[in-house]
């Protein structure tokens, strides 16, 4: 299964087309279909001419609704820009693309609909010049009437194509944002979402993670429901509802996340920021990742650089991508790519300065963000280098000692240090045994005392 959300202006088509491509009504409330607005996200599923199963969600287009619109491009791979023919590129979808190309998304397709009412070649022309020069480039086009029916063949096997284009799931445990959760009697709690990555199956255990930062430990999947049927497992990328036994609906919401095996939370990252000057950046913005929106602390470290402090800790890693948006005006303000989810304190004086450097060197891989990381530290946990991209066991350069991965210029620097604390010692009282292991360990500020045996076979002390 795939999962594409729908992009674009208020009152152009988007709920329209979804329910002439695949019969199911997306505005689920009664308030939606009385004004004819799309409110909250919906969704709805269909399947391909070449049996593709895909799911849509469908977000609104008034920029009232914004955030809301944010929490479902959020999760989602791939975006159907939705542009009327009788009206054209307008203020929202302007907005909706400024987001896609914060988050990255580089797989789209340009729907033209109302095509019965305008010659959808002008309209088209200009939307496609403009998606161009964002993260989607040069998007497939595609004309239809959700009234008469015309073009809608053309949509879905152009939906075909660009499904068949989409890079694989990311491998890993599960991780899935929220976009609702309710209580169905007889069942209990369910929440639904977009599966980004990783396998469900019934029976096995989750985590859950609330907007708050809440955890929540315990908790079992009790039954599995994707396009209304039941299924025992479920891989990424698809929409799921997922039945849990352990908890009440009212403990977790939109903006929580539901996980499988090890992950770490984290309320501090260090981020690349795309399009403006980090320095630029409000101290205080809002935070959209996944389907979770939150206040968070800017402080600039370079020129694309800047560190965010969150308001709860979060399970991100290195390569997700988040926006920046203002709250009272109601704006996009800037992508965000994780770089670092662990990042070190900036305790001295410069220290934020000397980590753009950092974080700038390493802007080409994550194997150079993760040496220039060490290189800065001069002592990492192998995992941790692991995490952070570097895939080799003792890099050149660098020591292996137990866990730890240590720099030359480190253990040369800890070698001298020691040499010197022995001397001082015996040269302030000879009658002494020496320094011990405790306090040699505290001075040098060695990140275990394991890595003292080894130091001082090498210092001769």
């Amino acid at each position: 299964m795939a999962v594409i959300a729908t992009a674009g202006h208020v009152d152009h088509g988007k709920s329209a087309l979804v329910r002439a491509l695949t019969g199911i009504e997306p505005d689920r409330w009664d308030e939606e279909r009385r004004r004819g607005l799309t409110i909250d996200l919906g969704f709805a599923w269909t399947t391909l001419p070449s049996g593709t199963d895909l799911s849509f969600v469908d977000v609104p287009g008034h920029q009232r609704f914004i955030g809301n619109m944010l929490a479902g491009l959020g999760p989602a791979a791939a975006v159907m820009v939705v542009v009327a023919a009788d009206e054209g590129w307008r203020a929202q979808t302007e907005e909706h693309l400024l987001a896609i190309d914060a988050l990255g998304i580089r797989n789209g397709l340009l729907v033209v609909t109302r095509s019965d009412l305008a010659d959808p070649g002008t309209a088209m022309r200009a939307a496609r010049d403009r998606i161009a020069a964002s993260s989607l480039g040069d998007v497939e086009a595609v004309a239809v009437s959700a009234r008469t029916g015309d073009g809608v063949a053309d949509v879905r096997s152009a939906l075909d194509r660009l499904i068949g284009a989409l890079p694989p799931a990311p491998a890993g445990p599960a991780r899935m944002w929220l976009d609702r959760a309710f209580t169905i009697r007889g069942a209990g709690t369910v929440v639904t979402g977009t599966l980004g990555q990783g396998e469900l199956a019934t029976g096995s255990p989750v985590d859950l993670v609330s907007a708050t930062g809440d955890s929540a430990p315990d908790v079992r999947i009790r039954g599995l429901h994707s396009r209304d049927l039941p299924v025992t497992s479920i891989a990424a990328v698809s929409r799921v509802a997922v039945n849990l036994a352990g908890i009440e609906a009212d403990r977790i919401g939109r903006g929580g996340v539901l996980l499988t095996g090890s992950w770490s939370l984290t309320d501090v990252l260090d981020v690349r920021v795309t399009g403006v000057r980090a320095g630029e950046l409000p101290e205080q913005l809002m935070l959209h990742v996944g389907t979770h929106a939150a206040q968070v602390r800017v402080r600039p470290l370079g020129d694309d650089a800047a560190r965010l402090q969150l308001t709860a800790a979060l399970p991100l890693r290195e390569g997700d991508r988040a926006i920046l948006r203002n709250p009272g005006l109601q704006h996009v303000v800037a992508g965000a790519e994780v770089l670092d989810a662990a990042p070190p304190a900036l305790r001295r004086r410069g220290s934020a300065a000397q980590r753009g450097v950092v974080l700038g060197q390493g802007a080409g891989s994550p194997a150079s963000l993760a040496w220039s990381t060490l290189q800065e530290r001069g002592v990492l946990r192998h995992a941790e280098l692991v995490r952070l991209g570097l895939d080799e066991a003792e890099p050149r350069g660098t020591r292996r000692v137990g866990d730890w991965v240590v720099t030359d210029a480190q253990w040369s620097s800890w070698a001298a240090l020691l040499r010197a604390l022995v001397t001082a010692q015996r040269d302030a009282d000879p009658l002494e045994p020496g320094v011990t292991e405790n306090a040699a360990a505290a001075e040098l500020r060695l990140p275990e005392r394991a890595v003292l045996a080894a130091l001082a076979g090498d210092a001769g002390a």
